[in-house]
């Protein structure tokens, strides 16, 4: 074989199995998130990083433009989301995520969670479970530098389009949640737009998260042709040009009368010259054709080959396979979840009381170091809990399905002969309640920590109401069920009380009422009702404590009126004097957002269920100053006699395990989560 030949062989080799070089430029905008643990390059969850990253650079059966990931075991464990583009190519977004799995880890080499994006694609990895979970606090914008000449107009058009395509992306299926449109403006402009939401959101939890963007508009973005605002679950852009691909138009349907066929531009050689040549450019063409074949044949074999065996096979829900199914992965979620009692044991010493941090009508919490020195909040329930073996085993697969970062996080459970043992992530500032109403302990909480304590209080229980894939009312939400991690960020805690709800449910009643006095809402307390309104009339309640640093029960004032802090904080309202309510170790803070939070808490404390927010809007109200709050009304259980009529009715109440009414703060609870 000539050199030319071998030259041209090599050559089409190397076309067929050489990777294009991509050059990593910049990301449009990205976020390294600290958190108290960062990485090391010898650690584990680096190598498991180095994994995720590596699947999906080397995966290019990204068709759909959506991918997630998940590798390792906690506290090591990497979860993964990667979201191209609706728009573009399957080549397009394999290349993108490529670069940005290449340049993440470059641009944030520590942190255990970071999101990145380019201009067709995001992603984003964490050491805390990030599917289903909207996230509108990490988002960025870019305006176009040009102004719109009728603002007005273009305003009323552009919030109508986005309307439209927040609802289109919203309805889209579980692999793309993404839509694009235009509109006329005027007699000669166009604004065109898109909407995306990753796809394992759902139809609401999509719905707010681009909801709270076009929210943000207002404020960032006024007046200007073009924006962009985008976060790790959503994103729009809008532009006076078309910046999208428009998606190709069907093939035409076959002519019922076709026409002639056209003469051919170069007519077939005559059979005395169809035979092939016996050139050098011939034998070329047959070593060309001789490799490639069987290439082109084994890369097709091997990919069709691959696909069949990734693909998941479907279950037919009710089959009895299915049923098998469904039990055999609920036993392996409880087997990855059990700790053997000598375990919890040896951590706790012996459950000593030198471990003992907290105790409560449900058994003792104690502090433990497990073998790999990690510290736990251990849970040993006591003998006559009332709870059987089944109902145990549902709350732990309940609990452990609950992953946010305002939440607190179940580790595992220990169910051997008599002994029920729950094991939660420690927190070491314990709870809210120690801080909060402690005169020497209160300084610590500035108005930046106790607005970064309400805010992470509002984000978990959206979570539970909305964004996770389980509809939960928690029932006992007070100062003393909030615990604090080391930098004071909230986790809400012990859902002994709580109850799943169906996703069309909106409220149920209970014969057995069980809470605090002082944060249950009235139609609770009196008719056994309980709602999502419910977890909201208690935030209402908690806020106000935040803010006053006061206990939410009967107060002196003056010589004879007793004043419980909802009364207290509406008359100083209609008065016009609500920063007389105000915890005077807050005179730095903002006055605006603690007004604002005044206001919005005293929405969540309304009597009427139907006129309080539901708690996406108070994340809203929290997040967004433009967002307007409406008047409220005289809140639940405001008269001169109000301790006497509420304590009158609780007295009245079904079958209650509540304790003494002139201690609203104290129930059947207690500091870790059961």
């Amino acid at each position: 074989m000539g050199m030319s030949k071998v030259y041209f062989v090599h050559l089409l080799i190397q076309l067929y199995f050489v990777p294009i070089i991509i050059c990593q430029t910049d990301f449009t905008y990205h976020f390294c998130i600290d958190t108290y643990d960062n990485y090391t390059n010898t650690s584990a969850y680096k190598a498991n990083l180095n994994t995720v990253l590596s699947s999906i650079s080397s995966d290019t059966q990204t068709d759909s433009g959506y991918y997630n990931l998940s590798v390792g075991h906690d506290p090591n464990t990497v979860n993964a989301i990667a979201l191209c583009r609706g728009d573009i190519t399957a080549q397009e977004c394999h290349r993108c995520l490529n670069d940005s799995a290449n340049k993440l880890p470059q641009v944030c080499p520590t942190q255990k969670e970071a999101v990145g994006w380019y201009e067709l694609c995001m992603l984003r990895y964490s050491n805390r479970s990030i599917l289903g979970i909207s996230d509108v606090q990490h988002v960025y914008f870019l305006n176009n530098v040009n102004n719109v000449s009728n603002v007005d107009e273009f305003n009323r058009v552009l919030g109508n389009l986005l309307g439209s395509l927040q609802s289109e992306a919203a309805s889209g299926n579980s692999l793309l949640k993404f839509a694009t449109g235009q509109a006329n403006v005027g007699d000669y402009d166009r604004v065109y737009a898109l909407a995306q939401c990753s796809p394992d959101l759902g139809v609401q939890s999509c719905t707010n998260c681009l909801g709270s963007l076009i929210r943000l508009l207002p404020n960032c973005c006024a007046s200007k042709q073009g924006s962009r605002v985008a976060g790790p679950s959503c994103a729009i852009r809008y532009e006076m040009y078309l910046f999208y691909n428009l998606p190709s138009p069907p093939p035409p349907s076959p002519a019922l009368f076709p026409p002639p066929p056209l003469p051919a531009l170069f007519p077939p050689p005559s059979s005395s010259n169809s035979s092939i040549s016996t050139g050098n450019g011939s034998n070329t063409a047959k070593i060309a054709i001789g490799i490639a074949v069987p290439i082109a044949l084994i890369v097709a074999f091997t990919v069709g080959f691959w696909i069949l065996c990734r693909k998941p096979r479907k279950r037919v829900e009710g089959s009895p396979s299915s049923h098998y199914q469904d039990e055999y992965e609920e036993s392996k979620s409880l087997q990855s979840l059990q700790f053997g009692f000598d375990t919890i044991r040896l951590a706790t010493d012996n459950f000593s009381d030198a471990n003992k941090v907290g105790r409560g009508g449900f058994g003792t919490v104690y502090k433990g170091t497990l073998a790999n020195r990690q510290e736990i909040a251990v849970k040993r329930l006591s003998t006559d809990s009332g709870q059987g073996d089944g109902e145990f085993k549902t709350e732990v697969l309940l609990v452990a399905k609950l992953q946010h970062r305002n939440l607190v996080k179940l580790l595992g459970f220990c169910l051997e002969e008599k002994e029920r043992i729950l094991i939660y992530e420690f927190v070491p500032n314990a709870s809210l309640d120690h801080f909060l109403f402690d005169v020497s302990k209160r300084s610590y909480l500035n108005w930046e920590t106790r607005y970064k304590i309400i805010t992470g209080i509002a984000r978990g229980l959206l979570y539970l109401h909305e964004d996770s894939r389980l509809r939960i009312v928690h029932r006992d939400l007070k100062a003393s069920n909030i615990l604090l991690d080391v930098d004071m960020n909230p986790k809400i805690a012990d859902f002994g009380m709580a109850r799943l709800f169906g996703a069309d449910q909106t409220q149920e009643n209970t014969s057995r009422v069980v809470g605090t006095y002082g944060y249950m809402a009235p139609e609770y307390v009196l008719h056994g009702f309980f709602s999502l309104k419910s977890d909201v009339y208690s935030f209402g309640v908690l806020v106000l404590e935040i803010i006053t640093g006061r206990k939410n029960r009967g107060s002196q004032n003056g010589e004879y009126v007793v004043e419980d802090l909802l009364s207290f904080v509406w008359r100083n309202w209609r008065e016009g004097t609500a920063t007389h309510i105000v915890d005077p170790t807050l005179s730095t803070g903002s006055q605006t957002d603690i007004i604002r939070c005044i206001h919005m808490s005293l929405l969540c404390v309304q009597e009427c269920v139907e006129n309080r927010p539901t708690m996406s809007s108070v994340v809203l109200m929290l997040s967004s100053d433009s967002f307007s709050l409406p008047v409220p009304s005289h809140p639940a259980f405001v008269t001169h006699t109000a301790s006497i009529v509420v304590h009158h009715n609780i007295d009245d109440a079904r079958d209650k395990p509540l304790e003494n009414p002139s201690s609203n703060e104290h129930s059947i609870t207690d500091l870790y989560p059961r």
